[in-house]
């Protein structure tokens, strides 16, 4: 049987607790998912444990992949994560990609939307959608944002779904709904793409219900889905090892 070894999944982390709560539920689902999964969490600050406290308790021998639990590429998952592991001396450890993009966070999202907004999808022609991701100084990454509201516009057939950001970027959400609503769209609602709850994502719920949004979904949370995206890269990173074997 294949080893398949350990997995730690790397959170950014937050001073509010609820966002450390709400990676440790993830790692529940995805340990449910497939049990005999050896997943540890780890952050990069602002809470306990950090990587190289998690990768210390673990055998010397054993294989560990490294994934970051950030859903776009920039400064932590390309920088920041990679420096802690070219410290490490394990000889057997391999880094997956960040959660998103994924077409299953597309999925996660329609869920957190239609409970925030029952009946949300009734009529999507009539209904904008503002992409409330937390923004970056990485310019690739706030584009990825643009091309994964592009597709779910595509796919949704959503009256527009328009990007915005929390921090770093603009359009702010707040400004967003202000522009849909000026613009003309008869509803415009907020999708928060952000995986935990805490700062930001309050910040999001807060200043986009004062600019006259409908509803703003929570963080994607401990959702099936996501925990499916965490295994997928799982078995990714895996896919890369062999094949460079």
């Amino acid at each position: 049987m294949r080893e398949r070894g350990v997995l730690v999944a790397v959170a950014h982390g937050s001073a509010d607790p609820r966002a450390s709560a709400t990676i440790a539920e993830l790692a529940a689902v995805a340990r449910q998912r497939e049990p005999g999964l050896d997943l540890r969490t780890a952050f990069l600050g602002h809470a306990p444990p950090s990587l190289p406290q998690v990768l210390g308790t673990i055998e010397a021998d054993r294989k560990v992949t490294v994934l970051p639990l950030l859903l776009t590429a920039a400064y932590h998952s390309k920088a920041d994560i990679p420096r802690v592991l070219a410290r490490s001396p394990r000889p057997r450890l391999s880094y997956g990609a960040t959660l998103g993009p994924h077409p299953l966070l597309l999925d996660a999202l329609d869920r957190r939307l239609a409970e925030a907004d029952p009946g949300v999808h009734r009529d999507p022609a009539r209904t904008a959608v503002v992409l409330a991701a937390a923004g970056s100084s990485d310019p690739g990454a706030n584009a990825t944002i643009v091309r994964m509201a592009a597709r779910w516009q595509a796919r949704t057939g959503w009256l527009a779904v328009r990007p915005a950001y929390a921090s770093a970027a603009e359009p702010s959400p707040a400004a967003a709904v202000a522009g849909l609503l000026r613009d003309g769209a008869p509803r415009v609602v907020v999708a928060t793409y952000l995986l935990a709850p805490g700062f930001f994502a309050d910040r999001i719920r807060r200043t986009a219900l004062a600019a006259g949004a409908a509803a703003v979904s929570p963080a994607l949370g401990a959702c099936a889905e996501v925990a499916d995206v965490m295994l997928d890269r799982f078995a990714q990173a895996g896919s890369m090892r062999r094949s460079a074997a």
